[in-house]
Order: structure tokens, then C-alpha cells, then sequence
């Protein structure tokens, strides 16, 4: 008997182990294989039939994701009456019994997406019915029609947050969310609802937030939820969104319209506070230009509404349409992948917020900055993919881009920008241009106050780190070119020619460049070595499609990352010296696409322990008429190279063979490496090397 107080202890000591956490919480596992942590039963992913009936009853969180449960019966959950959140996402979930969740008053957050409820629906509806202090309720992916939807919701009026998305809901009436009086979210993506009837969430006073992404909606006319916040009509077939006329305030602050078929800027509301609108990839334009403007009162449309026996007419005029909107708080404007050929007069004026300007892939042939246009507040402007092929600033506008901190003109058709257009631009961090022919002003600016008429200036631009000038047909660069900048991003692909085989040009910022792109700029190494050591704090250099014929020097204190040295004319890998220079910071480098002679990659083995080299399987070499991927080369076969294979005579596979092994290298001193050797050779039909 006195050994029971010592079991006592020992069985008590491997409990206390048992349900400790290394991190010090209380953990442990059920028998159905759950994680038990601080309440929370983690039971996702175990192929459960049932819910674990061996869990703690005081459990608040129930995570049963990825089971086979099928059913959940009406006593299922009966032990675990502290529940507060249940997950069943992914169950096969066909049936709830209609009293599963009489235990679970204290429920607030029920997720059932992907599961198929639309096959017991009725009983499901009769299971939530008793929920009560329900909060949160996802039904996505559920297979469910606008009538089951309806039914489930009723009377669960404590609701807060619902998602319907994944479902075949079609239309909407006010039946669906009647009595949702508390609700501020709705998901309703990923439908296929074509319809919403007038009132259809009249109820819903305190919703805040909706989503109608991905549905089949052909036009909102007449929107007058003024309490929504966030409205997300993406990926529709939306022609028109008119706001509902008066003075109204609405608290909208997202709209994101993105991505339908808009035919016109939308009318939004009189008064809101809209700081976000999305407009990407729609058939928008302005058109006044293409009417008569003697008479704008003939150029409008008009929308007969009817709701019940009410019929409203509203009369939108068609290149005026944004006039009346208010977008005095709009910060973020993105316009891209639409058909804008100009904007109007005052366009810009009436947004001073705007800090974020997105015209990108439209059709814009000229640009006018005037007074106040862009905006002062604005510090990213994209007019990238247009037709631009002018500029035009309006005189004494000078810092008319004062916050400006990106400004992307890449791909346009400009041959210049109006002079003093990046002056006093004091914030201006990232500027892209390729894909214009352009030219850069040539002499420095204490001798050339004036300029070269249309050439770009960065000269002193001090706060200028990134800029891209790739194929734009510039002409050899002047030592002055990037004067007074700071770049640490510098892109001049493409422009053949431009460095005049000399990095001289790129002196001037090579303290602070962090990464630098030359490919395809004409560089030889027939005149001078190129030498980056001056470049110390370089991370990435591509030299890719050039005329290199030998590996570029570094200095000591390089921290190189990432080369790119592909498609040149190089013919031997870099020295081991370099190599192991390398070794220490290079992470990645390219080698692939050169003309390698085989009897020159002795450094290969050195350059293949690093396990940088990222095109390892397209490397290859030539050795007479043959090309060979160098990681087909056996072992040591590079080593031959001081008098050995490469000092072989002529001869085929079939006399190497015939001869044997000490007959063709008698002065070997590696036997094992000549059987190799003599094997390679047999897949390969003439071995060509100097003779003697």
C-alpha cells in the first residue's frame, strides 16, 4: 500500500505532460486524433464519419473541415453545449438534422461552405431556424436557389455577416433577406443572378458591406443604398450604374465597377464619400467630340424606370455624365483597359484628393496639364499603353508635379517631353519610358540652359532611384546623362549602341546602383574589359544578347547576386579566381546560349559546386561540329585540357576503341578518367582537336 502514493504521482505527472504544449498552453489529443489547444478543437482533415464524442465538453471553437460526415445527426453536437464557432467546410455535408443545434445557444459563428445543403434544405432551415444569437453564417458553395436561400435566413434576424457566394441564385426579391435588420456584409459572388427587384435590401439599414462580383447583372440604375460603404460589381455585364438622382448622402467609400462592358463614365452619387473607384477593363469613353456641341441638349439618354406601377424617367447627358458626381474625396482613380480618347476640361480639377491616377491601356493620343491638372496631391500616374504622342504643359506651371513619386509613359509614341517637365519634381522616385523614341538631353545643364528641343531631362532630379529607358532608340550617352541623380534601378535594354562599348556613361551613379540592365546594347569586350568594380553596392547586372567574348571584371568588395551573361559570345567560363571572387555573395547566375569551346570550361566543376547556375541543362560547349550539354560531360574530362584530350590527333570512336585505352593516351596519368574518356567517345562520331 505505500507504493500507491507514488503511482499516484507518476500517473498524475504524465497527465500534466500529456496535456502540456511545448509552449506552456494546455494541448492534447483526442481519440479521434484532434488537436486540443486553449478550447479550440482542431479535428480539420481526419477523416471522421462523426463528430469525436471524447472532446472536451467545455470546447468553444469546433474545427471539423475536410470529413466525411455526410449527416450531421440531431445529437451530434449535444455534448459540446459551449460552442461558439463551428466549421464544417467541405464535409459532404447532404443533411442537418432539424434539431442538431438545440444544445448550441451560445453559437455565433457557423461556417458551412461546399457541402451540398440544397439536398435536405428544408431540414437545414428548420436546424438554423433555433440559432438564434447567430452572428455569422456562410452557406457558399452550397448548390442553393434564391428560395432555399430565403428560407435558411428566416428569422435569424441576429445575423451580421452572410455569404451566399458559390450558389445558383438567379434573381433577387425582398423576400430573401426580410427581416436581416442587423446584417453588415453580404457575399453574393460567384452567382448567376441577372436581376435585382426594386427593395430587394431595403431591410438591410445597417449593411455596410456588398459583393456582387461575378454575376451576370446588365445594368444598376437607380442605386440608392446610401448607408453601403464598399460595393463590389466586378466581373458583371454591366452597361450603366446611375446613382440615384437628389442630394442624398452616401457613405460609399470602394466601388469597384471593374471589368464590364460600361459604356459610359458611371453616374455616381451627388454626395458621397467615394475615396476608391475602380473602372478597369470596361468600353468607357468621352464623346463630346463626337457630336455637335452647338447643341449638348440633343446629346443625352434617357432611362424609363418602372417599379410597380411608378415610372421614373432619367435623363443622363452623355459627355457630361461626370459633372454632377461628386469626387472630391477620391484618392484612388483606376481607368485602364478602357477606350478614353482625351479628358475632358475640369476632369481632373474636380478630384483634389486624388493621389493615384490609373490610365493605363487606353486610347489616348494627347495629354494637356494645366492648372491644377494632374492634381497636387497626386503621387502615381500610369499613362502607360496609349497612343500618346504629346505632351502639353501649360506655361508657368512650374513643380506641376510636385508630389509625384511614379510616373509611367512606357510604350506611348513620344519622341520628347516639353521641357522643364521633371523640374522641381522633388519626390519623383521611379519613372518608366521605355518603348518611346526618345532622346536624353545631351550637354550638361550649365551649357545647355535650353536644351535640345523635346529631349528628357533627369539632370538633378535628387530623388530619382528608378528609371527604365529600355528600346527607345537612344544614341550614345554623354557622361552627363544621369548627373545629379541617385539611381539604385536602371533598365537600357534595347538601345543599341548606347554605352558606345564603355560603362563610362554609367560613372556618375555607379555608387548607388542596385540593379542594372544592359541587355542587348551592342557591348564587345574587343576594346576595353568591362569593369564593374567601381559598381559596390550592384545586386543584379543582366548582359544578356551582347558581343562578350570574356567575363566581366569585379572588384573585391562586390556583393553581386544575380548575373545574366546569356546569349554572348563567350567561349570559356570564368577562372576559378573569379569564380571563387563570387562564390561568396552570387546566388544566381545564367550562362546558357554561348558557344563554349569544351576544351576551355576547366573552371566548370568549381562553378557546378556552387549550385548557382540557373540554366544548368541548356549550357552547352562545342567540340568540333558537335554541341554537347556541358552537364553531359563525364567527370574530369575538362582536365585534359594542358596536353592530354585536346592534344589528341584526328581519329574516330571506332579507333579509339580498336587501339585501347593506353594506345590513345599513352602519357595518361588517370587511368580511370581514359575508361571514361574512351566511353564518351563512342557517343560521339569524330572527336576534331589540334593536331599535336
Amino acid at each position: 500500500m505505500e507504493l500507491l502514493p507514488l503511482w499516484l504521482c507518476l500517473g498524475f505527472h504524465f497527465l500534466t505532460v500529456e496535456w502540456r504544449h511545448r509552449s506552456g498552453m494546455v494541448t492534447a489529443a483526442s481519440q479521434g486524433g484532434c488537436e486540443l489547444l486553449d478550447g479550440v478543437a482542431d479535428c480539420r482533415g481526419r477523416n471522421l464519419a462523426s463528430v469525436p464524442s471524447d472532446l472536451p465538453p467545455s470546447s468553444r471553437t469546433l474545427l471539423l473541415d475536410a470529413n466525411p460526415l455526410r449527416t450531421l445527426g440531431n445529437n451530434s453536437l449535444q455534448r459540446y453545449p459551449f460552442l461558439e464557432s463551428l466549421s464544417l467546410h467541405d464535409c459532404y455535408l447532404e443533411r442537418i438534422g432539424h434539431v442538431a443545434f438545440q444544445e448550441q445557444a451560445r453559437l455565433r459563428s457557423l461556417a458551412l461552405p461546399d457541402n451540398a445543403l440544397s439536398e435536405s434544405y428544408k431540414e437545414t432551415a428548420a436546424a438554423l431556424h433555433g440559432l438564434r444569437g447567430l452572428r455569422m453564417l456562410d452557406l457558399s458553395g452550397n448548390s442553393l436557389t434564391e428560395d432555399m436561400a430565403a428560407l435558411m435566413l428566416q428569422n435569424l434576424s441576429s445575423l451580421e455577416s452572410v455569404s451566399l457566394a458559390r450558389n445558383i441564385i438567379m434573381r433577387l426579391d425582398e423576400s430573401v433577406f426580410e427581416g436581416l435588420g442587423h446584417l453588415r456584409e453580404l457575399d453574393l459572388q460567384r452567382n448567376y443572378i441577372f436581376e435585382i427587384e426594386g427593395g430587394a435590401f431595403d431591410g438591410l439599414t445597417q449593411l455596410r458591406h456588398l459583393n456582387l462580383a461575378y454575376n451576370n447583372l446588365p445594368c444598376l440604375v437607380d442605386f440608392s443604398l446610401t448607408q453601403l460603404r464598399s460595393l463590389n460589381v466586378s466581373y458583371n455585364v454591366l452597361e450603366w450604374f446611375l446613382a440615384s438622382g437628389g442630394e442624398a448622402a452616401f457613405e460609399l467609400e470602394t466601388l469597384d465597377l471593374s471589368h464590364n462592358q460600361l459604356l459610359f463614365f458611371p453616374l455616381l452619387p451627388q454626395c458621397s464619400k467615394l475615396h476608391t473607384l475602380l473602372l478597369r477593363d470596361n468600353n468607357m469613353g468621352f464623346y463630346r467630340d463626337l457630336y455637335n456641341t452647338s447643341s449638348p441638349q440633343e446629346m443625352v439618354a434617357q432611362f424609363l424606370l418602372v417599379d410597380g406601377n411608378v415610372t421614373n424617367i432619367t435623363t443622363v447627358n452623355l459627355w457630361e455624365e461626370f459633372a454632377s458626381s461628386d469626387l472630391s474625396s477620391l484618392r484612388f482613380l483606376d481607368m485602364s483597359q478602357n477606350q478614353f480618347q482625351y479628358l475632358p476640361d475640369g476632369f481632373l480639377k474636380k478630384m483634389p484628393s486624388l493621389s493615384h491616377l490609373n490610365l493605363k491601356q487606353n486610347c489616348l493620343v494627347t495629354l494637356h496639364i494645366r492648372e491644377h491638372e494632374p492634381p497636387g496631391a497626386l503621387v502615381e500616374l500610369d499613362l502607360s499603353q496609349n497612343q500618346l504622342s504629346e505632351l502639353h504643359l501649360a506655361p508657368g506651371l512650374p513643380g506641376c508635379l510636385r508630389s509625384l513619386q511614379s510616373f509611367n509613359l512606357s510604350s506611348n509614341q513620344l519622341l520628347g517631353v516639353p521641357a522643364g517637365l521633371f523640374a522641381n519634381a522633388r519626390n519623383l522616385a521611379t519613372v518608366d519610358m521605355s518603348h518611346n523614341q526618345i532622346s536624353l538631353c545631351p550637354l550638361p545643364a550649365s551649357l545647355d540652359p535650353g536644351g535640345t528641343p523635346g529631349c528628357v531631362d533627369f539632370r538633378n532630379v535628387a530623388s530619382l532611384q528608378s528609371l527604365s529607358l529600355e528600346d527607345c532608340g537612344l544614341e550614345a550617352l554623354q557622361d552627363c546623362s544621369f548627373q545629379g541623380t541617385a539611381l539604385t534601378h536602371l533598365d537600357l535594354s534595347g538601345n543599341w549602341g548606347v554605352l558606345n562599348g564603355s560603362i563610362a556613361p554609367l560613372w556618375d551613379v555607379a555608387p548607388t546602383l542596385q540593379v542594372l540592365s544592359l541587355r542587348n546594347v551592342g557591348l564587345t569586350s574587343s576594346f576595353t574589359e568591362l569593369d564593374f568594380s567601381a559598381f559596390e553596392n550592384l545586386r543584379s547586372l543582366d548582359l544578356s544578347g551582347n558581343a562578350l567574348t570574356s567575363f566581366p571584371r569585379f572588384g573585391g568588395s562586390l556583393a553581386l547576386q544575380t548575373l545574366d551573361l546569356r546569349r554572348n559570345l563567350l567561349t570559356a567560363l570564368p577562372q576559378r579566381a573569379v569564380s571563387e571572387q563570387l562564390a561568396g555573395s552570387l546566388r544566381t547566375i545564367y550562362l546558357s546560349q554561348n558557344p563554349y569551346d569544351c576544351c576551355g570550361v576547366e573552371d566548370w566543376g568549381a562553378l557546378q559546386r556552387l549550385h548557382i547556375v540557373a540554366d544548368l541543362a541548356m549550357v552547352t560547349c562545342n567540340l568540333s561540329s558537335k554541341v554537347i550539354r556541358l552537364t553531359e560531360l563525364p567527370a574530369g574530362v575538362p582536365q585534359f585540357h594542358t596536353g592530354y584530350v585536346c592534344a589528341l590527333p584526328l581519329v574516330t570512336s571506332l579507333e579509339l576503341v580498336r587501339k585501347g585505352r593506353d594506345s590513345v593516351l599513352p602519357c595518361s596519368k588517370n587511368t580511370s578518367k581514359s575508361s571514361n574518356l574512351v566511353l564518351w567517345m563512342e557517343r560521339v562520331s569524330v572527336l576534331r582537336v589540334p593536331q599535336g
